[in-house]
């Protein structure tokens, strides 16, 4: 196949030129896309409601549009699922992204406004590959083709003719541009199949005899598909099946606890890894340089950011503060306002601002996901961090993990309880435990107070789950699939708790599995 790479490496670089812009002028980037934003539903229901043709300033948007969660805006979200026009963006919406349910045990379904597939959604994902050359000049990822691992569209809506609804990546898939859709495999055909259990093989038949340069998608997801590859192949290398790969864009989970293991299935030195932010509500940011996996907020992608102190998010209406006034060292709650129709949207993701010019931010969890039930006020990238050095010091590799409290009571005093399935077991459960508390004692002073002297939380406990226990649950709450990934924090024992009972049902169909307590 011819590489076409030298040809485009050309237009990838001038849009790098827009992104020397953010080191100095992050302020004058963000104000013109908001004004662009405002603009641009001036006329809809909420531009009317909000009198958007007035406004002139930042002050004024925050003084009169309000911060909001999905629950706000389901009913007029449902309204444009049915064909209502001009609610919150001009025109008629389409196209909706079916992600994780809030509170209300509901799917949500975000829009995907042609104006978001075209400015932000495409653009992200060209931007991704414009850093990903300018990091590797010897590149030659166009001289084959992208294995992109998606998802399927939902069936549960009963909708109007040519609404579609259902993952992000399928929706991604279904309206790409011919021409890329020749440089990508699977077909559409395989690609946005809804069966998991159908789709694996015909993924592998799809790709296997392929000449692959470059792999997007979710970790968890993508490790499933590669051992079938490599297992169809007889291989222990990918490189082995596709000797051009060269670069896995990740996203959707935090990679640390994959790492390890996909570099085992990799020749390293040919393959790179590159980090990306991309949700259901937007394409955010990018790995920009190798020395760091803080990620590049692409700020004029059609959205304007918000950030919420972490001391705050949990008043009813807290201050947030734009990208010119954020400090490095903090952690966040993200807000956006985007072409979408996302207005002052409280994502519920938690991200850490690394640098400020350019702005750069590690995700550092859910507001959701989280456990804080003894004041350790415990995060995702606490625990990812701790598991991931567990794993390096025990020999182990971790699939899959969740973690919730058990309370104290009139005898005992409360704990962490980890349900983990390992991809290799340690040799010694209770020492992986036990590094796992070790090394969150070291990334979180908070947690480490409470465990000092045992005086206010006991040592962790673990649970060893059966093989495939984190896709039986998925199955089970039908997320199994696409950018679909599981709870790794909960502050209650509500998702634990059906989790161990699936758990302990399958160790007694299989009585030589043992679980660490």
């Amino acid at each position: 196949m011819i590489d076409f790479t030298p040809i485009v490496r050309g237009h990838f670089m001038r849009r790098l030129n827009d992104h020397v812009r953010y080191i100095n002028h992050a302020d004058a980037v963000q104000q013109g896309e908001l004004v662009w934003l405002v603009e641009r539903a001036a006329l809809t229901e909420v531009g009317r409601r909000h009198d958007f043709s007035t406004l002139r300033t930042y002050a004024d948007f925050c003084r009169r549009v309000p911060l909001c969660h999905y629950e706000d805006i389901r009913p007029a979200v449902m309204r444009m699922i049915n064909g209502a026009e001009g609610v919150l963006w001009p025109g008629r919406v389409r196209n909706f992204a079916q992600s994780s349910g809030t509170s209300g045990g509901k799917s949500k379904y975000i829009p995907i406004t042609a104006d978001s597939f075209k400015r932000n959604h495409y653009q992200g994902a060209s931007d991704v590959v414009a850093h990903y050359i300018n990091l590797n000049p010897a590149s030659r990822i166009f001289s084959g083709k992208a294995l992109i691992l998606g998802g399927s569209f939902a069936n549960e809506l009963k909708t109007k003719p040519g609404v579609r609804v259902g993952d992000l990546s399928a929706n991604l898939i279904e309206h790409m541009n011919p021409l890329a859709n020749l440089m990508r495999v699977p077909g559409k055909d395989v690609a946005l199949m809804a069966d998991w259990n159908e789709k694996l093989p015909r993924l592998v038949d799809a790709c296997i005899g392929q000449n692959i340069t470059n792999l997007s998608g979710v970790p968890s997801w993508f490790l499933t598909l590669i051992k079938e590859v490599l297992k169809r192949r007889r291989a222990d290398s990918l490189h082995d099946v596709w000797p051009n790969l060269e670069v896995f864009f990740h996203g959707g989970i935090d990679f640390a606890p994959y790492r390890e293991q996909y570099m085992a299935f990799c020749d390293m030195s040919k393959m790179h890894f590159l980090d990306t932010y991309n949700a259901s509500e937007g394409f955010f940011a990018v790995q920009s340089d190798w020395a760091t996996e803080a990620m590049l907020l692409l700020l004029d992608c059609g959205v304007f950011y918000e950030f919420i102190p972490k001391a705050h998010i949990h008043q009813e209406q807290p201050t947030a503060l734009p990208v010119w006034e954020v400090t490095a060292g903090e952690t966040y709650e993200l807000v956006i306002t985007a072409c979408n129709g996302l207005w002052r949207y409280r994502l519920g993701d938690m991200v850490t601002v690394e640098k400020t010019a350019p702005l750069k931010i590690r995700i550092a969890g859910r507001t959701s996901s989280y456990i804080n039930a003894f004041g350790e006020e415990l995060m995702v990238h606490n625990a990812d961090q701790a598991i991931s050095l567990a794993a390096h010091d025990t020999g182990a590799q971790v699939l899959n993990y969740t973690a919730a409290p058990v309370f104290a009571t009139a005898h005992s005093r409360g704990r962490h309880q980890w349900l983990v399935e390992f991809e290799r077991e340690p040799d010694d459960p209770a020492a992986f435990i036990t590094a796992v508390d070790r090394h969150l004692k070291e990334v979180n002073s908070d947690y480490e107070a409470k465990r000092q002297g045992g005086l206010f939380l006991d040592p962790p406990s673990m649970v060893v789950a059966c093989t495939g226990l984190f896709d039986r649950w998925l199955a089970a709450t039908g997320k199994l699939g696409g950018q679909r990934k599981v709870p790794r924090l909960s502050n209650t024992r509500d998702i634990i708790e059906v989790m161990l009972d699936m758990n302990a049902k399958l160790e007694r169909n299989n009585p030589e599995k043992t679980a660490a307590q």
